[in-house]
């Protein structure tokens, strides 16, 4: 699923060429309908409209038009949302497309698996109201540390499931969570209360620098991806943890293991992210280890 990164890199794809532009029609490219099927009302209301501002919230991308309203896109797990020369033939599961008043380009909408979303909202306060309403989180970038601490602190869930969680920081999904866990030296199955306060820094320092970098390789391309341009990412080429079970670690060269949690698959070092907290390890090193052959 396109995750913060991906997402992040269609907005700066296609921001410089869709503002200012007008919106001259919508169309629908399939029968089939999307996990939020579109209202042909819609039409009417962006036909004519002209782009103000393309921007993210999370995992969604958001195009303001002039009459306030705000078309609010989900990528889902295969969607696809690039700019392309109107002559270019429709590629097969496209369910929207919107056209230009030039006449030369149109905005396509893609997903082959149908779980993505292309909603009309009326004003920015309705699009809030909608994720207020959803609890979606604050960006995970430059979080309070406070604030992290107590989220963490507040969940005897494990780590994972904390960093899916996109009530408690939005945007960050399977791949992103294994990769700062990695970064941070901290097992996956480890129960977010126990963690100390140098850890929770840490993780939440390690997060936004794998998101950053990961932005600047423009996302991962490991199935479907595309930027708005058609370009595929590269950060795929930079996991050090996510999909390399059985391969080594780059840091230790232990072999990476996969568990599942919070429904996930979860990739992860033994020897680098151990799941013992401080406290624990401290006890273990202190153990007196048995002579060879005692009773």
């Amino acid at each position: 699923m396109p995750e913060l990164p991906e997402v992040e890199t269609v907005v700066r794809d296609l921001r410089p060429h869709l503002v200012g532009r007008r919106l001259a029609s919508v169309r629908r490219g399939s029968r089939q309908s999307l996990r939020k099927p579109w209202r042909s009302s819609w039409n009417a209301k962006i036909a004519g409209r002209v782009v103000q501002s393309v921007s993210r919230r999370g995992k969604w991308i958001l195009i303001e038009l002039d009459s306030r309203a705000v078309l609010v896109v989900h990528l889902g797990m295969t969607g696809q949302l690039t700019l392309v020369p109107s002559s270019d033939p429709l590629a097969d599961h496209t369910h929207l497309i919107f056209a230009f008043d030039d006449g030369a380009e149109e905005l396509r909408f893609r997903d082959i698996r149908r779980f993505g979303s292309a909603v009309l909202f009326p004003s920015p306060s309705d699009l809030q109201a909608f994720f207020d309403q959803s609890r979606l989180g604050p960006e995970p970038f430059d979080l309070p540390a406070q604030y992290w601490r107590e989220q963490l602190r507040g969940s005897k869930r494990c780590i994972k499931a904390v960093l899916l969680d996109q009530s408690v920081t939005a945007g960050v999904g399977n791949i992103y969570a294994d990769e700062s866990l990695f970064a941070a030296r901290l097992h996956p199955s480890r129960r977010a209360c126990d963690l100390t306060d140098a850890e929770c820094d840490r993780l939440r320092k390690s997060v936004s620098s794998v998101l950053r970098r990961a932005i600047e390789r423009r996302g991962s391309s490991i199935r479907n991806y595309v930027g708005g341009s058609g370009l595929q990412g590269a950060y795929q080429h930079e996991f050090r943890a996510y999909g390399r079970t059985g391969e080594a670690c780059p840091r230790c060269g232990q072999a990476i293991a996969c568990l599942r949690l919070a429904g996930r698959s979860t990739h992860y070092c033994p020897t680098c992210q151990t799941n013992l907290t401080p406290k624990n390890a401290e006890k273990r090193l202190r153990r007196p280890s048995k002579a060879k052959g005692a009773t």
